[in-house]
């Protein structure tokens, strides 16, 4: 039987279909599960199911706030767009443990806007330690090391060379980034927005490294530092962005990463292989 594996986030579905010994590599609309009404998801799944066709498949999916039992607004979309399939639903955390450690215990996590992390035994997500959000946490995630910058802009503590960079690029009042933190749609991506502003300053300020540092080592020594000390495998475009930094951190702190990597994807084929 054909395999269709989704990674959904809230803007993209990274979709591969597997039939036989080949592959299928496609995108079609996000699914973000905790926020789109029903119509919006039902929508994504048949730009999914025309994309794949109509032949019946095994589906795996992967999306953030997603738990094993589905929704059952959810379970009849793809019921609907999928008439003749079996639909595995899983969240993007265990896609990340399954394309990072495989079959194999381990510590998985995702680095981008937010983090998240778990233990995994190489069947099931046996510990996790809550993110907490860009307010109570997210360490090691785009949004914090925009929020630790952001924050010592407006206290005046960024160098000068970066805090004329910064007010040149961006040209912000203090008003409008209280609004856009804390009134704003989006505080957590509107802060991760500037990450790369960091990042590209990287080398040339030494503060700069030791912002992009410091919020790597947070995540490993309040995050990962909770779990039994096993290998670790990271999934997220920051992290993959970051990667020489964030193992020159995990080496200092005698953590062992044994991935890094932009997206689950090709861990998840060599999983399903």
């Amino acid at each position: 039987m054909r395999r269709l594996i989704i990674d959904a986030g809230a803007t993209t579905s990274d979709c591969c279909l597997m039939e036989g010994g080949t592959l299928r590599r496609f995108r079609a609309p996000g699914m973000n599960v905790a926020s789109m009404q029903e119509g919006t998801v039902t929508a994504a799944v048949q730009a999914v199911a025309d994309a794949a066709g109509p032949d019946p498949c095994r589906i795996h999916l992967y999306a953030a706030g997603l738990v094993a039992e589905a929704p059952a607004w959810l379970d009849r979309a793809f019921s609907r767009c999928f008439p003749q399939a079996e639909v595995e639903y899983q969240s993007d955390l265990m896609a990340a443990a399954r394309a990072v450690c495989g079959h194999a215990p381990g510590l998985a996590a995702i680095l981008g806007t937010g983090s998240n992390s778990c233990q995994y035994d190489g069947e099931t997500i046996v510990r996790r330690v809550p993110g907490g959000g860009f307010i109570l946490g997210d360490e090691g995630s785009a949004s914090c090391l925009g929020k630790n910058l952001v924050a010592d802009y407006v206290k005046g503590l960024l160098p000068p060379a970066m805090a004329e960079d910064f007010a040149r690029r961006y040209d912000l009042s203090y008003a409008e980034v209280v609004r856009q933190v804390y009134r704003g749609p989006s505080p957590a991506g509107y802060l991760g927005s500037f990450a790369p502003f960091v990042t590209a300053w990287c080398g040339r300020e030494p503060y700069a490294d030791a912002l992009v540092e410091e919020n790597f080592r947070r995540f490993f020594r309040r995050m990962l530092g909770r779990y039994d000390r096993l290998p670790v495998g990271i999934i997220g475009g920051f992290a993959a962005a970051l990667e020489p930094a964030l193992r020159r951190v995990a080496e200092e702190e005698e953590i062992e990463i044994q991935m890094i990597a932009a997206s689950p994807m090709p861990g998840l084929l060599a999983y399903y292989a």
